[in-house]
């Protein structure tokens, strides 16, 4: 339905990423909060997603892998930083091949008559780090996550 938008500002430690889903917000809201959906579409398309845990609340701890068709291993985790609600999810990101550099994202779904707005916007620790995952083909990710997405969402309202 949208078009995926990465914006990364020269010298800023961030990144923002937008994309409107043709879904009410509930209904994007349960995508990223229940561990079952979650893994039929974060994430690039050849990748094999396992959640090893998804505690939904303040203070919650989240962890999941994701492997390759060689058997290599990818770990993340972070935690929940307040309530997740239909408005607002806060948590921290940390990939396990690097530990020590944590980002947190502030993702708001706002929702725009029978569309829902997708906004993240990921805080690193330095521009470094935010370049480091720009380099990791973090764009590709991001990409095939927001079409898996969005067939996600097309089927959970057939459905």
């Amino acid at each position: 339905m949208g078009k995926t938008r990465i914006t990364a500002e020269p010298g800023m430690p961030q990144i923002v990423i937008a994309r409107e889903f043709a879904a009410p917000r509930e209904l994007v809201f349960r995508a990223h909060t229940d561990p079952d959906l979650l893994a039929q579409w974060l994430g690039p398309r050849d990748l094999t997603m396992t959640v090893e845990s998804y505690d939904v609340r303040d203070g919650g701890r989240w962890r999941y892998v994701h492997t390759d068709s060689d058997g290599n291993a990818y770990g993340f985790h972070g935690i929940f930083h307040g309530t997740p609600s239909p408005q607002v999810i806060v948590q921290t990101f940390e990939f396990e091949g690097a530990p020590g550099h944590v980002k947190l994202d502030t993702t708001t779904l706002e929702q725009r008559g029978a569309t829902t707005l997708v906004r993240t916007v990921s805080a690193f620790q330095s521009v470094e780090d935010r370049d480091a995952m720009v380099a990791a083909d973090m764009e590709r990710g991001v990409r095939d996550s927001h079409e898996r997405l969005e067939e996600l969402l097309a089927t959970l309202r057939r459905g």
